[in-house]
């Protein structure tokens, strides 16, 4: 992972830190089921900062006898923890809260008493500088995905990206906003009206919201977890280096795996000129390599074999 990426974790967990504690002491002042669902979520996107900063640190190791490709998949199963964690304590329990504030309420209107908030203006005033803090470190985040993607479209980089780290804090963020945004309206709207069943609403939308980004960060990362193919930019530009190569007849097959956000695993198989010697094979074969490494430096691991068509063979297998 890169040094702005890191820097763009560090700003969110502590930014996300001190936005928990001021929304939990508004909580307790208020009783507010959103600011609540705004509370767990802060505490979730905190504990989920930390857990990226653990994959980011256990990533680090060089390959050793047991992991001889490396740790830096451990980036993954820690990306895909935090959405597990996004979508159980940040979404399930906002939407929990919010079916127990709904109970309380109508509970509350059943024995003839008033439901409404509490110290209303300490809330507001929480989520006004949360908004701050949120959308500081949203911008910072932005930035660093906006010089990532190059051309592409955000979306094209969210399904294309090999870092699931950044990919993580930026939704995980621009959640938080929105997040902060409907609490805000639900809050407003029920000083305004008086309903305090307003407050519910934005408590249920914030938990859909959560779940929703849940799904989307845990089937990028489980892609990735589970072997995703390297970037088909990156395989044209070595399939195209094999095809200029003197001496190969064809590019038989090419499989590749992603080992982390900065390193793949190529293997190809190709047909040589059945009049090459096998030291010229080999010669061609370890200046193939150098080039490929040179051109495409994420291509850490690239095995060539040399094989022959054959076309019953390649029938019955899947090229």
């Amino acid at each position: 992972m890169s040094h702005g990426s890191k820097k763009v974790v560090l700003l969110a967990l502590g930014a996300n830190f001190g936005i928990a504690v001021a929304k939990f002491v508004a909580f307790v002042m208020t009783r507010s089921s959103s600011m609540l669902a705004e509370s767990i979520h802060s505490v979730a996107d905190t504990g989920n900062q930390l857990l990226l900063l653990l994959g980011m640190n256990k990533a680090s190791r060089a390959p050793d006898e047991s992991h001889p490709f490396g740790y830096k998949m451990e980036s993954y199963f820690w990306s895909f923890i935090v959405a597990l964690m996004l979508f159980s304590l940040g979404g399930l329990f906002a939407i929990y809260e919010a079916f127990h504030k709904l109970a309380e309420i109508r509970a509350d209107i059943a024995a003839g008493h008033t439901a409404g908030l509490e110290h209303p203006s300490i809330a507001i005033g929480v989520l006004l500088v949360s908004i701050a803090l949120e959308g500081y470190s949203w911008m910072a985040a932005t930035k660093e995905v906006n010089r990532l993607r190059g051309d592409k479209s955000m979306w094209q980089f969210i399904e294309r990206s090999k870092s699931t780290e950044i990919i993580v804090i930026w939704m995980e963020d621009t959640g938080a906003l929105v997040g902060l945004v409907l609490a805000l309206g639900g809050i407003g709207l029920t000083l305004a009206t008086g309903n305090p069943f307003w407050d519910v609403y934005a408590t249920f939308a914030i938990g859909a919201l959560l779940v929703v980004i849940a799904f989307f960060v845990s089937r990028e990362t489980k892609s990735l977890l589970i072997g995703e193919a390297a970037d088909k930019d990156d395989l044209d530009v070595i399939a195209g280096l094999v095809k200029d190569t003197p001496g190969v007849v064809s590019l038989m097959n090419m499989r590749s795996m992603q080992l982390g956000d900065d390193e793949f695993l190529v293997t190809l198989k190709i047909q040589w000129e059945s009049e090459l010697r096998v030291d010229e094979v080999s010669k061609r074969t370890n200046e193939l390599e150098d080039r490929i490494r040179s051109t495409s430096p994420w291509a850490r691991y690239v095995v060539v074999e040399p094989d022959v068509y054959d076309p019953v063979k390649a029938a019955t297998q899947r090229v």
